[in-house]
C-alpha cells in the first residue's frame, strides 16, 4: 500500500505530511486519532516483506526497542501491519537530523562535537545494558532538539536490517561510511561497533569530511578494515584527537570499554576535567606518554606509584582543550617534551642509585643473608590503584533500578553523594512507576559529587 496523506494505518494513525525516505522505507508525521497525539510513523518498503521470517524479526525487535526507556532514545510506541506493510509508531522528536546539520554547517565546535558524543554514548548505554545494538549509528540517525538534546531513532530496525538479503537493484543495508572494520568483515556487532559509529560521528563533526572514502561500497568497506584515518585538523585538540581515535580503532578491545566510559570521557574533556577523562578512558593521554608511565614504573625500584603518575603530561595538556591553543609547531614539540623529562629523570634515578650504592656498599658487613634494607629495595611489580579509592564510591546502576526516589536518595546519602532527583520519561508499566530506572553517572565517583537519579 502506498503511503500518502489522509491515509490511516492501524484503524488510529492518520498520515499528515512525509518527513523523509531512507533506505528501509518513509518516515510520515501522522496523528493518533484516538488519544490525539502527534507522532513519526515509519512505513516498510514492500520489498523487504518477502522473506518469511522478516515480519518475524520486525516485531520482535519493536517489542525490545519498547523497552528501552531512556530520555536519548526516541520511544516506539506501537508496530503493525496493513494491506501487507508493516510499520512502526514512534515518537515525533522536534528539531533536525545532525546529517542535516552537518550540511549546512560543515564542522561543529570542539564543545559541541563532544557534548553530542556525551550524550548519544550515554543513550547508547542504556540500549547495550538492554542488550540491544543499534548497528547503524551515523548522523541521519542522531535527532537534535532545538535546546540541544540528541535523540537516536531506529532501534529495533538496525539489528534485522543487515538480515535481508540484497534486493535485485544491489542495495545494501546499512550505511558503509560508519560501518565498524568487524561488520564489514561479516564478524557479529556488539556494543563497541557503535562506539566505532560514535567515533566516526565525531570525527566527521570536527573535520567536515568522513576519514574514509572509495569509489564503492566495496572500496569504503576495504579502507574501514586496512587504513588508517587521516589527521584531524590541528585545531582540534589533542586529547579530543586521541578520544576520537580511540573509537575508531581497528581492534575493538582498544576502544572505550564501554559506552558509559566513552560518555564520562567526553563529559571530562568538556569541563577540562583531564585526569577524569584519562580515567575513563586511558588512550585520551596518548599511547606515547601511558608507555613511558609504565617503564618509569617498573624499572624504579625506588619510585612509588605517585611518582609514576606525575610524569603524566595532565597539566601540560589540558589548556589545550581550547580551539584557539597553542600554535601547530608548539603541539607536535610538546608530545616529545614529557617523554624526554621521564627518561632524564629515570636516568637521574639510577645515577644516584648507583652512587648510594658505593658510598655505602664498604661500611656494611658482608652477611650470608640479606639485610632488611635489600629485601626492600628489591623490585616488585607494581599493583594498580585499587577503584575506587578512598576519595571515591563506586556507582552501580543495578544497585539503584527500582528503587523510591527516596531510597535512592538516602543510599546515596550513606555513601557521602549527593542526589539530584528528577522526573524522567513517562513509566510503560504500573509496576515501572515512581521508580528509578537511570543512574548517572556510575563507575568510580569523587565523594560529594552530584549523581542524577531519573525516576
Amino acid at each position: 500500500m502506498r503511503p500518502t496523506a489522509g491515509l490511516t494505518f492501524g484503524g488510529r494513525y492518520e498520515l499528515q505530511s512525509r518527513i523523509a525516505i531512507g533506505g528501509m522505507g518513509e518516515v510520515w508525521q501522522a496523528t493518533d486519532l484516538v488519544i490525539g497525539r502527534t507522532v513519526a510513523i515509519k512505513i516498510l518498503k514492500d520489498e523487504y516483506l518477502g522473506d518469511p521470517g522478516f515480519l518475524e524479526r520486525f516485531r520482535a525487535e519493536a517489542r525490545h526497542a519498547a523497552l528501552v526507556n531512556h530520555e536519548g532514545i526516541a520511544n516506539v510506541y506501537d508496530y503493525g501491519e496493513e494491506d501487507g506493510s508493516a510499520f512502526l509508531v514512534m515518537e515525533l522528536v522536534p528539531g533536525e537530523a545532525l546529517s542535516s546539520i552537518l550540511e549546512r554547517e560543515h564542522v561543529l565546535s570542539t564543545d559541541r562535537t563532544l557534548d553530542i558524543v556525551a550524550q548519544t554514548a550515554a543513550a547508547l548505554h542504556a540500549a547495550h545494558a538492554a542488550g540491544l545494538v543499534h548497528r547503524d549509528i551515523k548522523p541521519g540517525n542522531l535527532l537534535i532538539t532545538p535546546d540541544g538534546r540528541v535523540k537516536i531513532t531506529d532501534f529495533g530496525i538496525a539489528r534485522i536490517a543487515d538480515q535481508v538479503p540484497l534486493t535485485a537493484t544491489g542495495q545494501v543495508m546499512g550505511t558503509v561510511q560508519y560501518l565498524s572494520p568487524e561488520q564489514a568483515s561479516g564478524h557479529p556487532a556488539s556494543p563497541t561497533t557503535d562506539i566505532y559509529s560514535l567515533g566516526i560521528v565525531a570525527y566527521e563533526c570536527l573535520a567536515g569530511r568522513r576519514p574514509f572514502t572509495g569509489e564503492s561500497q566495496v572500496a569504503i568497506a576495504m579502507a574501514q578494515i586496512n587504513e588508517a584515518p587521516p589527521e584531524l585538523p590541528a585545531t582540534v585538540a589533542e586529547p579530543v584527537r586521541n578520544l576520537v581515535f580511540a573509537c575508531i580503532a581497528k581492534n575493538p578491545a582498544d576502544r572505550p570499554a564501554s559506552a558509559a566510559h566513552l560518555a564520562r570521557a567526553a563529559q571530562a574533556l568538556r569541563r577540562g576535567d583531564l585526569r577524569a577523562a584519562a580515567a575513563a578512558v586511558p588512550a585520551i593521554l596518548g599511547a606515547a606518554a601511558a608507555t613511558d608511565a609504565a617503564t618509569v614504573l617498573m624499572q624504579s625500584p625506588a619510585a612509588q606509584p605517585t611518582q609514576a603518575t606525575t610524569v603524566l603530561p595532565a597539566t601540560a595538556v589540558a589548556p589545550v582543550l581550547d580551539e584557539d591553543a597553542a600554535p601547530v609547531e608548539e603541539r607536535k614539540r610538546s608530545r616529545w617534551t614529557w617523554p624526554l623529562i621521564a627518561l632524564i629523570a629515570l636516568l637521574a634515578l639510577v645515577l644516584i642509585g648507583t652512587i648510594i650504592t658505593l658510598v655505602v656498599q664498604p661500611k656494611v658487613a658482608p652477611s650470608s643473608s640479606p639485610s632488611p634494607s635489600q629485601t626492600q629495595s628489591t623490585p616488585t611489580s607494581p599493583k594498580p590503584s585499587p577503584t575506587p579509592t578512598s576519595n571515591t564510591v563506586q556507582i552501580t546502576e543495578s544497585d539503584f533500578l527500582g528503587l523510591t526516589a527516596d531510597q535512592a536518595r538516602d543510599k546515596l546519602q550513606q555513601v557521602g553523594m549527593v542526589a539530584d532527583v528528577s522526573q524522567g520519561n513517562a513509566a510503560t508499566t504500573q509496576d515501572q512507576a515512581n521508580k528509578v530506572y537511570s543512574v548517572n553517572p556510575t563507575g568510580p565517583v569523587p565523594k560529594g559529587s552530584t549523581v542524577s537519579v531519573k525516576v
